[in-house]
Order: C-alpha cells, then structure tokens, then sequence
C-alpha cells in the first residue's frame, strides 16, 4: 500500500503536457499547525506590545512629572527650612523683648536655644555698655578687647574647649537682632571678608600680637579687605547668613591660629 499524499498538476495555458508534484500529507498538516503557530505568535505579540507600546510611550511623561515633584518637594524642604528659621527668630525675639521669661535652670540664669545646633545651653544677658554711658575705644592698631554689640545679646553658645564632649565651637554666638551693628573688637585690618558655607557673610580682622578676630552669619558687610578699622568701627550688619538657623552674631577671637574664649578677653561695660 503506497502512503496517502497530494498531487499537485500544474497546466500551462497553450502547453500540451502538465506538470505534477506529489507530496507528502504530512507537508500539508506541518504546513497548517505552522500557520496556526505562527498566527497565535502574531496575536500574541499585538496582545503584549500594545500595552508595552503605550507604557513607552507614557515614560517621557512620567519622567517630566517626577522632575516637577522632585522640584516641588526641595521647595517645600526649603519652605520648612524657612519656617523653623522664623520661629526660631519669633522665640528669640520673644526672649530679647521679655515677653514671656525662658525656663529657669537649677544652677540660676535663663536657658535659650543655640542658633546653630539647636542645643539647650544656659544663657547669659550682656550689654556692652552700662545704660547712658558711652564706649570709650582706643584709637590705632590694637587687641581685641571691646564686645561686638551695644544692643543687649544672649550668649546662646559659649566656646566649646577641644577636647570637651560635644560639638566642637570656637567663639560664641551671642542672639541679637537682624542688622544689628556689628563693631570691631579692636582696632586693625580687614584681613578677609566674603560668603562662608559654615560662618556665611564675615570679617575677618588682625590684630596687634597675633590677635584674630572674626564676625559670622552677618546681613551686610560695611569694610572691604584690606581697610584699616578702629575699636568700636561698625564692620557689618548681624543676621542669619551661612549655617544658622536664628538671627544671631558668630564671635571669635583666635591667637596664633589658636581659638580663645571671648568673655575671657572682652571688656563688658567699657
């Protein structure tokens, strides 16, 4: 028994002889699961691509609105920033004026919020100068001496020795209004002044003997580098500028590079 097939003739129109092609049937059957197979792949493909297609298509817009969220979150990061500065600013003032009178600590005196770190230190009230009395300053080159500030100030911040648990601080941080003016400590050379990450717009002064002294976080600078200033010379406007988050004065007062306490070289009162 010869295996079942298909013959194919083949007549050309005007030929007397035909042509004939015998296949096998399986031919035919693998010919029609193939064009079954190969239309499931095709409907599948349509079935996957379209939503592939469209989510493609969807990604420059997704991208565009992350950057506007992304924009937006670092303007509400910078409005929060913003408003912790200003209530530090409303409870500093509230304590300046004695609105309302801040915590009493055990060991006596008034406990105030550092401008810088936020850390609950005790605080102490200075005036330059006695009520209705006049500075008296040195004329010339000379070591610091003076306070910074006529205005009333809180101490928020002393000096933080190296070496002591903490944070390490040189100078103080004494709260006090924005563009309250700033005086200089003695009398000497503008040895640097500019824009600082950390102490924002400064002066940096030099002194008689090695002496440094050097004004942070100000609104606006009044001297250049290189002007020579006397004691008491208003150099600049206090503010917020730099890492601060309250109006307040950053002042310190080096040697030889070395960083010194100022309430133990200042004159209150003079």
């Amino acid at each position: 028994m010869s295996r079942r097939g298909v013959t194919i003739v083949v007549h050309t129109d005007g030929d007397l002889d035909s042509r004939q092609y015998r296949l096998p049937l399986w031919v035919f059957q693998a010919g029609r699961w193939g064009a079954i197979a190969v239309t499931v792949l095709v409907v599948l493909f349509f079935a996957f691509a379209g939503p592939i297609g469209r989510n493609a298509a969807r990604v420059p817009g997704l991208e565009r609105e992350i950057a506007r969220l992304r924009a937006d979150n670092g303007r509400v990061q910078q409005l929060a920033a913003a408003l912790n500065r200003a209530e530090a600013s409303y409870q500093e003032l509230r304590q300046m004026l004695g609105v309302k009178a801040p915590p009493t600590s055990r060991s006596g005196g008034t406990v105030a919020r550092t401008a810088d770190a936020g850390i609950t230190l005790r605080a102490v009230s200075v005036r330059a100068t006695p009520p209705g009395a006049s500075p008296h300053y040195e004329t010339g080159p000379s070591i610091p001496s003076h306070w910074p500030l006529e205005a009333v100030g809180f101490v928020t911040r002393g000096q933080v020795r190296p070496g002591a648990p903490g944070e390490s601080h040189p100078g103080i941080d004494i709260a006090t209004p924005v563009e309250t003016p700033v005086r200089a400590s003695g009398g000497g050379t503008v040895a640097a002044t500019g824009y600082d990450p950390d102490y924002g717009l400064f002066v940096l002064l030099r002194h008689l003997s090695g002496y440094e002294t050097m004004y942070g976080h100000a609104a606006r600078l009044l001297v250049a580098e290189g002007d020579e200033v006397q004691a008491g010379q208003v150099i600049a406007l206090s503010g917020s500028s730099g890492q601060s988050t309250a109006p307040h004065l950053h002042f310190e007062i080096r040697r030889d590079g070395k960083a010194l306490d100022p309430l133990t070289l200042v004159k209150e009162g003079n």
